[in-house]
């Protein structure tokens, strides 16, 4: 049971990272997972209870690099239906098809499997080469690719962009 929840991480963590502007690296889909925290707990009765993984989780897949202080993984007849990441900040690192980096920085991210929706919020930074995005709150439609964001209350989104060189 313990390995569902590996794989309702390894989801979470693969799709979120792939939320910034552009995609992720892809094959790192394909590499072996491993995930570390301070306690797991998982009650294999119960599917309101979700999986939970506290203190200094960290989840690894290739160039995929995941640090948050918790993780709730839940299911729904034994299939996972919705992960929550959260910390001080979370923190997520990949490596784009191109090679190019990918940063992002949230106090907590979101993902419902069957909605296909990745929500990040609180103090939202996603940091790429060619720009960055700042706010409070960005969701991210998976099976639309609608990026939404926004700030709180009087908040703004900050976005930078930086010119292509090279004549690409």
């Amino acid at each position: 049971m313990r390995r569902r929840s590996s794989n309702a991480l390894l989801i979470a963590a693969v799709l979120v990272t792939a939320s910034g502007v552009a995609l992720a690296k892809s094959s790192d889909r394909n590499q072996t997972m491993n995930i570390e925290a301070d306690t797991t707990t998982y009650n294999a009765n119960n599917d309101n209870t979700p999986t939970v993984l506290t203190g200094n989780v960290l989840i690894t897949q290739g160039t995929l690099k995941i640090n948050a202080g918790k993780a709730d993984v839940y299911q729904r007849s034994g299939d996972i239906s919705r992960t929550i990441l959260a910390g001080s900040p979370v923190r997520m690192s990949q490596l784009m098809d191109d090679g190019t980096p990918l940063n992002i920085t949230a106090s907590r991210v979101d993902y419902d499997l069957k909605t296909e929706i990745v929500t990040l919020t609180g103090s939202v930074v996603v940091n790429q080469p060619r720009g960055n995005l700042r706010g409070e709150r960005v969701v991210y439609n998976m099976r639309t690719g609608q990026v939404q964001s926004g700030g709180q209350g009087n908040g703004r989104v900050r976005m930078t962009i930086q010119p292509k060189t090279g004549g690409n």
